[in-house]
This record gives C-alpha cells, structure tokens and sequence, in this order.
C-alpha cells in the first residue's frame, strides 16, 4: 500500500518544488496550450529567484507530498498580502494544488487539500478560496465535492491567450 507524508517545505526545498512546479503544470496544462505559451510560463514562473522569494515570504506556506524519498505533488497556500487577490484577512488561498499524474486518483490531491483546510482552521480563517481554470473540470469537479461554489471570474494569462479561472470559496464552520 502506498504511505504518503507531508513536510512543510522551506528554502532548502527550493530545487524539488520548482521541479515538481515544472513537471505537474506542464502536465496538467500542456495538452490545452502551445508548447510556445507553456514554456513561457515556466521560465517566468518557476525561476530560483521567485521561488526563492515564495518560499521566503511569511503569509506563504509550502507542503511537499512524498512516497519514501519521491517528490509526488505540493500544496502553496497564502493568507495577507501573498493573496494573488485580497480577499481580506479572514481568508487563506490555494494557490496551488499539483500531483505528479502518475498519482492523480490516489487521494495525493486530497491529503493535500485536506492539509490547507487544517492551515486555515490553525489560523482561525473564516474561509479558503482558490482560482480554478474553467475548462479543468477534474479539478472543479474536486473542489466541488469539498464543498466550494463559484463566487467570481478573473482572467489568467498564458502566453499571449487570456482564460478564464473560476473563483471558488468555502466557508468554514
């Protein structure tokens, strides 16, 4: 059976969380896209300098999912001013939730989930919320049966394309 944990990251995990950014957003998003508008992106945004600043900041939190010693998927959360958009002192984000595909369906994304709703309840948020592509369904599909609703839109960049990201939220007990 497959055991997987999960360590909070900090700047020495700098290397294995650009390389498992790079390697589960272009598998995620790769058939949807040019291979032009993907790298793109990841040149942008997952260089060592920005990483190193996320990684850095006090109102971003990091958690890497292992099996043994393997990198399988991560989890960035923000609360404050880390919010890719205020959403107000009484909400933290997630920003990111990514598994290596070879482990998509084996309950890696839910752990993760599961880790930043306990980040939210550890800091007495009153609500999580997220940005979610509206033609991945899968993963609106995901944050559906935990309980988010759509609340708002904002526009995404890829390359020279503009998408849409859903706006999701769930409001915790």
């Amino acid at each position: 059976m497959m055991q997987i944990t999960l360590t909070k990251a900090s700047p020495e995990d700098l290397t294995t969380i650009q390389t498992l950014g790079k390697k589960t957003f272009y598998e995620t998003f790769a058939p949807y896209n040019t291979e032009e508008s993907i790298q793109e992106y990841l040149e942008k945004s997952f260089t060592p300098e920005k990483m190193e600043k996320e990684l850095n900041n006090p109102d971003s939190q990091f958690f890497i999912a292992w099996e043994n010693d393997l990198p399988v998927g991560y989890l960035k959360v923000n609360t404050g001013s880390a919010q890719t958009e205020l959403q107000g002192d009484e909400a933290l984000e997630i920003e990111r939730i990514y598994v290596k595909a070879e482990y998509h369906g084996k309950k890696v994304g839910q752990l993760l989930y599961e880790k930043a709703l306990n980040v939210a309840k550890e800091l007495y948020k009153s609500w999580i919320w997220l940005g979610v592509w509206e033609e991945n369904k899968k993963a609106i599909r995901f944050y559906e049966k935990n309980g988010f609703i759509a609340f708002d839109q904002h526009i995404f960049r890829m390359g020279e394309e503009e998408q849409t990201d859903i706006m999701m939220k769930k409001i915790l007990e």
